[in-house]
């Protein structure tokens, strides 16, 4: 392509043609070739730019501007940049290909901008407030840590949990007011004790501990049901590598005034076979459970599931093939690029400037192998997709008041009342003691008591303990067979639907609107045969990320790999992560961190640490700013480029990109801590 000066332009003085003026106020000869050249061939030209070179060029007149705009060659770009698979249309409500472009290169949290260093063992987990404003991590130091999520982030308040003989914490979460939090954390006891406990912190007017409930196993980690309620476990033998899982409804204060007002309720009690039990809990809220058409596809779900214990593979399919992946779909009908077109300019100028956007990193980047690919999704799920749209209550996930008054949310009962639909989701496992399988079960109502009935009195309790004597002389009472699951079917709750995923899981998020839920999974060999329960098969080193639609609890795809993990199947534990409207993020054993784009599904990073990355959390009201923590001991926090412009901070620590195009590109700058905050 000739440069800019060989553009045959008109002098002001030259009389030997008669100039023709353009709308760009420049004057060309009428003769020139530029004059004919066809729009055709100009798009064929700016495909073998840059998007930087070809934003230079826009800038040399009006008919190149606007020739520069056209969102085909933006297309093409985006998909040669990011290997989006061309079968993936443009996201629902965004604005065009360039603004997709734009929002990939200057919204995605890439810049390190503090390091909190407050923590002296391994962080395991860190969870955000709703309103963005606070952040708690967990650290086997045995703390709890609660963060001011703004720059620099400070501490806001902590606590030493070992002066409650944990041994350390290990998972926190806000309740839905951002008024309390939940920790969950691992009791001091012999090498093999599953014993752990929750606490309850008030986080306004001060850190207080409200309650302490008991919780075994600790991988149950507990979670909020409603806004001053929560849930925990127990777990007790009935036979050999036969338990039973008790899931308890808890009131969030138990500083209560008489002793007759009960403070919990048992909730469900499950069956477990071959060593297994119930993990990770979690709730989700189902608005779509109250149609009739919600009702016909839970009666459906009920009676495939095989008395709640035998899992169907009606889900998995083997006609995948690429395409967009589900976004929030409440978030669909609004602007994607809220914050965007003020700063257009300023993003354009750094794809013009950037040395190709070039990674700082302690690592060389991945070479082009290692390349993350998309998601894949069945034909059914994307028809369903392409074809309508699911709007979520506002009932159930409306915006938090920042304002709101905290002796009125402690009110007794209240919000157990009208409940929106919801479904309790948890791992567990039928085949071996690993967790490989995703369990499902409907709440629509909770009655919890007002009183508790105080029971018959010490004479009666002795009266009715020799009755008991002398029946058992009489005839003693037979010992219920526990392996066999149909003959004690009775004294347990039925799961509702259960799906095999074939793999160790090691951790789930939900959506923002609760619609889809995220399972990190660890595949087993395909085909495997398990004869021992307590001898799990070996599992990959790469990580699954599988996608439930919770409308329909039917796989709608997975990721393909591109974290890793070590541990072996017997000593495997949780890998955090988490989903916002536009990206999906995880930890990972390889010492680093990943982010996919939601809906092209597309590995766009990964963020440097020193050791394993435990936990990350995306801020819910700020997309573009993402907490990571790590056995390394550091909490490091990532923001985007347009953000990190407008704080001040120069972008010299970077993320890794994920890029297809690397050829000529230079090599990372030096790696530097610009912008760091110790604290």
């Amino acid at each position: 392509m000739a440069e800019m000066d060989d553009v045959p332009m008109a002098d002001a003085s030259s009389t030997s043609s008669t100039p023709s003026e353009q709308d760009d106020g420049g004057v060309y000869l009428d003769n020139s070739p530029w004059v004919f050249l066809p729009e055709p061939l100009f798009n064929t030209i700016f495909l073998r730019l840059q998007p930087r070179d070809l934003l230079n060029a826009s800038q040399c007149c009006k008919r190149w501007h606007k020739l520069s705009m056209d969102d085909y060659i933006w297309k093409k770009y985006f998909q040669a940049e990011f290997n989006v698979d061309p079968s993936i249309p443009l996201k629902r409500g965004a604005e065009s290909w360039r603004a997709e472009y734009r929002r990939l290169t200057s919204n995605v949290p890439m810049v390190l901008t503090d390091i909190l260093t407050s923590h002296s063992h391994q962080v395991l987990h860190v969870s955000f407030s709703h309103n963005g404003k606070m952040f708690a991590t967990c650290s086997k130091d045995g703390f709890v840590i609660l963060w001011n999520s703004a720059y620099p982030s400070t501490i806001r308040d902590s606590y030493d949990m070992r002066k409650l003989s944990w041994k350390y914490t290990q998972f926190s979460q806000f309740n839905q007011s951002d008024t309390l939090l939940l920790v969950s954390g691992v009791h001091f006891g012999s090498p093999h004790s599953t014993s752990g406990e929750i606490a309850v912190f008030t986080v306004q007017n001060g850190f207080t501990l409200k309650c302490r409930v008991t919780n075994r196993p600790y991988d149950i980690f507990g979670t909020w049901f409603s806004d001053q309620h929560l849930l925990s476990g127990d777990m007790s033998w009935l036979a050999h590598l036969v338990s039973t899982s008790i899931l308890w409804l808890n009131k969030a204060n138990q500083e209560v005034d008489s002793e007759h007002t009960p403070v919990r309720k048992q909730m469900y009690k499950f069956y477990n076979r071959n060593a297994s039990s119930i993990r990770a809990i979690m709730i989700a809220n189902c608005p779509w459970l109250n149609d009739d058409s919600g009702a016909k596809k839970e009666n459906e779900v009920g009676e495939s599931s095989s008395s709640g214990q035998k899992p169907t593979d009606e889900d998995s399919s083997e006609n995948d093939r690429r395409a967009g992946n589900p976004l929030s779909h409440y978030q669909m009908n609004q602007d994607v690029d809220s914050d965007e077109e003020p700063a257009a300019e300023a993003a354009d100028e750094h794809l013009r400037n950037a040395p190709a956007n070039a990674a700082s990193s302690r690592q060389q980047p991945p070479d082009h192998g290692d390349y993350a690919g998309p998601i894949q999704y069945v034909e059914e799920f994307r028809q369903e997709y392409d074809d309508s749209y699911y709007e979520s209550s506002d009932d159930c996930l409306g915006d938090d008041d920042d304002d709101c008054d905290d002796e009125e949310l402690s009110e007794g009962d209240d919000d157990l009342e009208n409940l929106c639909p919801k479904y309790l989701i948890f791992s567990t496992g039928s085949k071996t003691y690993t967790p490989h399988q995703i369990g499902f079960k409907r709440i629509t109502s909770v009655n919890f008591p007002r009183r508790l009935d105080p029971g018959p009195s010490l004479q009666e309790r002795i009266a009715l303990r020799d009755r008991q004597r002398e029946l058992q002389n009489e005839s003693p009472p037979r010992e219920p067979n526990w392996n066999n699951y149909d003959e004690v079917a009775g004294r347990f709750d039925k799961v509702d639907k259960l799906i095999d995923l074939h793999g160790h899981i090691i951790g789930m998020g939900l959506s923002p609107d609760h619609r889809y839920l995220y399972v990190n999974s660890r595949p087993w060999p395909k085909n495997c045969v398990i004869r021992n329960p307590l001898q799990p098969p070996a599992i990959a080193q790469e990580i699954d990320i599988h996608v439930i639609d919770l409308m329909t609890l039917k796989k709608v795809g997975k990721m393909l790999r591109a974290h890793k993990a070590y541990t072996p199947n017997t000593e495997c534990f949780f890998i955090f992560l988490d989903v916002c409207d536009n990206y999906v993020a995880s930890g990972a054993e390889d010492m680093h961190a990943f982010i996919w784009d939601r809906y092209y599904g597309v590995c766009l990073a990964k963020y440097q640490h020193d050791n394993v990355v435990n936990s990350v959390a995306f801020n819910p009201r700020d997309n573009e700013m993402l907490v990571t923590t790590s056995d390394d001991y550091e909490i490091k926090i990532w923001r985007s480029l347009s953000k990190a412009k407008k704080l001040g901070i120069p972008p010299t620590a970077r993320a890794s990109e994920y890029r297809k195009n690397k050829v000529n590109r230079p090599p990372p700058q030096p790696h530097q801590y610009a912008g760091r905050s110790f604290v």
